[in-house]
């Protein structure tokens, strides 16, 4: 004879019941509805964690000390056991039903700038639910499942918006808090957008760009930054001076009768470090499929552009090619200069990449693409292997877009490996480093 479930299993039951039959049908189960309010009151929780409407935000301004237990819920750090559960994992099913809830069921239909907004926050709760900072999952979707996901949840919201009335409107243009998925669909439609609107697509343009600029300028200055040149004598000035050793060095100078330490001479840090001159020439596939790349690296090519001693060539291509190095140092007017779609043609890129190389052993080439051409692939090989073989230090960048599919043509995938320079993809900072190394 089967043994009754305990109390807490029950409950805990009741409360993914609800949750599943809410996500797969919008309708409300009467009975199900019932049991999880009960759930929820013997708990002693808000009953809005059960209202499909009501945000995190707002539950957790009405109920602060819920904060603490929204951070970190889905890192596998509760006490209780899952499989033999208590009062506390019955507590944690319910405010995991509230987070999977909000952020999974996004309805059907066209959605508003109100939506996406409360949709964004909700994400960042889970987010912090996952031990992150809320946007850095959707920030790297190519590197994470959950981000993929959560990137796609978010661009199926924008597309669904019907984004020219709203940025017509600065009332409701405020209330968009941007992200790839947003600025992708900008940089498309861009120039189908004039007056307000347009104004107001520049302004949330350029917010993102300042954010992730932020981002990884952080990351590039944590990098080694070059090798101590030690045949430059150190400036001496009081933020260089080695306190440690001028008092090791001086120590036979102590007087032990009126306990002092007399010091005759001041010992600093080396801290010039060796650099050398150095090109960078950034070619980056600006067709439709490259979006998030293209953003990424065309902030982080104005990152180093702004470096000592680098010199950073920027172009971008399609079946054409452009050169936009003069405005290398303003990531935001490189973007409102692309134009996105179209195909792929590799070599034309080439052909204005490869007269800009004039000291191979000093020069870098970043390649960010797909690398799907239109039936030139061998052509664009060869060039690629001739820039290689002079000594230009060639990283080839794979496409992560917003929705986290990646997709690398796997013939130039095979032959990158073979050629000693495997394809960079997922997380932008794989590139900060291997720029980094190249420069030190």
């Amino acid at each position: 004879m089967n043994e009754p479930m305990p109390a807490h299993a029950n409950r805990r039951q009741v409360l993914y019941w609800r949750l599943l039959a809410r996500l797969f049908d919008a309708e409300e189960q009467p009975a199900l509805e019932t049991a999880s309010m009960g759930v929820v009151t013997d708990l002693g929780l808000p009953p809005g964690l059960l209202d499909p409407g009501e945000s995190v935000d707002t539950l957790v301004q009405r109920f602060p000390e819920l904060a603490a237990e929204f951070d970190g819920l889905l890192t596998g750090q509760a006490g209780d056991d899952p499989d033999a559960p208590g009062e506390a994992e019955v507590r944690r099913a319910a405010l995991v039903s509230k987070l999977l809830l909000n952020v999974f069921s996004t309805g059907a239909g066209a959605s508003t700038a109100t939506q996406l907004a409360a949709w964004q926050h909700d994400a960042g709760w889970l987010e912090r639910a996952l031990g992150h900072a809320p946007g850095e999952l959707r920030a790297r979707p190519g590197g994470d499942e959950v981000g993929g996901v959560l990137a796609e949840l978010e661009s199926d919201l924008v597309k669904r918006m019907h984004l020219r009335e709203v940025l017509a409107d600065p009332a409701l243009a405020r209330r968009l808090t941007p992200s790839m998925s947003l600025i992708e669909q900008l940089l498309r439609d861009k120039h189908n957008l004039s007056g307000v609107a347009l104004a107001n697509a520049k302004a949330l343009i350029r917010r993102f760009v300042d954010e992730v600029a932020a981002v990884l300028r952080t990351q590039v200055e944590k990098t080694s930054a070059g090798v101590i040149d030690r045949s430059v004598p150190p400036k001496r000035v009081f933020r260089n001076l080695d306190i440690d050793r001028t008092i090791w060095k001086n120590l036979p100078n102590w007087n032990p009768e009126d306990q002092r330490l007399y010091v005759d001479r001041l010992f600093y840090r080396h801290t010039a470090r060796r650099t050398t001159p150095a090109r960078m020439i950034v070619v980056v596939d600006q067709s439709g499929s490259m979006v998030d790349s293209m953003v990424n690296c065309t902030i982080l090519a104005s990152i180093f552009a702004g470096l000592p001693k680098v010199d950073v060539h920027l172009i971008a291509f399609d079946t054409r090619a452009i050169d936009l190095t003069p405005w290398v140092h303003d990531p935001f007017e490189v973007l409102l200069r692309t134009k996105l779609g179209g195909g792929n043609d590799g070599p034309v890129a080439m052909a204005m990449a490869r007269p800009k190389i004039n000291d191979p052993r000093n020069t870098v080439m970043v390649w960010i693409s797909d690398f799907y051409e239109f039936d030139r692939s061998a052509p664009l090989f060869e060039g690629i292997s001739a820039v290689h073989r002079s000594g230009v230090r060639f990283i080839p960048v794979g496409s992560v877009n917003s929705s986290g599919q990646q997709s690398v043509n796997p013939w130039f995938r095979q032959r990158f490996k073979d050629m000693g320079t495997p394809v960079i993809s997922g997380h932008i900072s794989k590139l900060v480093t291997e720029l980094k190394s190249f420069l030190t």
